[in-house]
């Protein structure tokens, strides 16, 4: 199992949260904050440097919109994306059983 796992939960869901369509940042935020209905409150501090990241190693593309003459950055998840991510699920699918596993014996 990659030592990465942990690191790269913000990564996950993001990804996730983009599965559904592009967004911007908001938009990703309330996605996260619903699907886990209130428990992950992602911060701008940690989903900025997410979607950088992201954006730099090229599993999200961006592009400038407007809206009620307000300029977003919008957010898609790309090819390469999508594959991170079923990727990134199998690594936390695998953690999260090992981790069960761990627990169930105390």
């Amino acid at each position: 199992m990659r030592g990465n796992v942990l690191r790269n939960h913000p990564e996950l869901l993001v990804l996730t949260a983009l599965e559904g369509g592009p967004g911007h940042g908001y938009s990703i935020i309330r996605a996260i904050r619903e699907r886990s209905r209130g428990e992950f409150e992602l911060l701008e501090g940690s989903l900025y440097p997410a979607l950088h990241r992201l954006e730099r190693d090229g599993l999200v593309t961006s592009s400038w919109s407007e809206v009620a003459g307000r300029k977003r950055r919008v957010y898609k998840l790309s090819r390469k994306g999508r594959a991170a991510l079923g990727e990134h699920e199998r690594d936390w699918r695998r953690f999260e059983r090992a981790m069960n596993l761990v627990l169930a014996d105390r």
